[in-house]
């Protein structure tokens, strides 16, 4: 009697649903078992005793660590030799931009002379009254643009007397410390850099 309730307990467990031992195998993924890649399609072929496949697969390994070590050497060698190029590229376009804008600042020099010759006189009628003016902006707004730029204007009158950007008319007959007494054409630097230095005449301060 026992023997029978037994029985009919364990077919109750399977008809509720319990797999035995190698219905549970069957059904887990296949992925488990996945042992790795197969050394065949890697190009490898181990040998058979365990120590020497170590041995090999370790040698590979390290074989490709110093392989991928010298290509990473070389994408960083090829990355620093790009920048280098491109702050080089930057630095040259500056400096041809700064050329090309120095030189149509020296060109325009002679127009700026013209102004300055042109507003000397004090005008008399209210038409040149009107023309004089109207040079005054038009000096001031191209000298403002210029001045944008890096055109800067050489203080000259009370000035002491610098050879890099004073250039002389004659020279005092008595001895002592030379200023600048007259303007007679501005001088300009473009950046720092003396575009043209100003005519002048020199006084001694004793």
């Amino acid at each position: 009697m026992s023997d029978l309730s037994s029985n009919q307990d364990t077919d109750r467990d399977s008809d509720a649903g319990g797999l035995s031992s190698a219905e549970e195998v069957e059904t887990l993924p296949a992925e488990q078992f996945d042992t790795g890649p197969d050394p065949h399609a890697l190009g490898l072929e181990l040998p058979e005793t365990k120590d020497d496949a170590i041995a090999l697969l370790l040698s590979e390994v390290a074989t490709a660590r110093a392989e991928a070590t010298s290509y990473l050497d070389d994408l960083k060698r090829v990355a620093a030799d790009f920048d280098n190029y491109r702050k080089r590229s930057m630095r040259d376009q500056a400096t041809l931009h700064e050329r090309a804008t120095e030189r149509v600042a020296e060109g325009l020099l002679p127009v700026l002379d013209t102004f300055d010759a042109a507003l000397v006189g004090e005008p008399d009628t209210d038409a040149e009254r009107q023309l004089y003016s109207g040079m005054i902006n038009t000096r001031s707004q191209l000298l403002s643009s210029l001045q944008t730029a890096g055109l800067e204007v050489i203080p000259t009158i009370g000035e002491d007397f610098d050879p890099e950007i004073h250039e002389p008319v004659g020279a005092p007959t008595s001895t002592g410390r030379l200023i600048v007494d007259q303007e007679l054409r501005r001088g300009y630097r473009f950046n720092g850099k003396v575009l043209r230095a100003a005519l002048v005449v020199l006084d001694v301060k004793e």
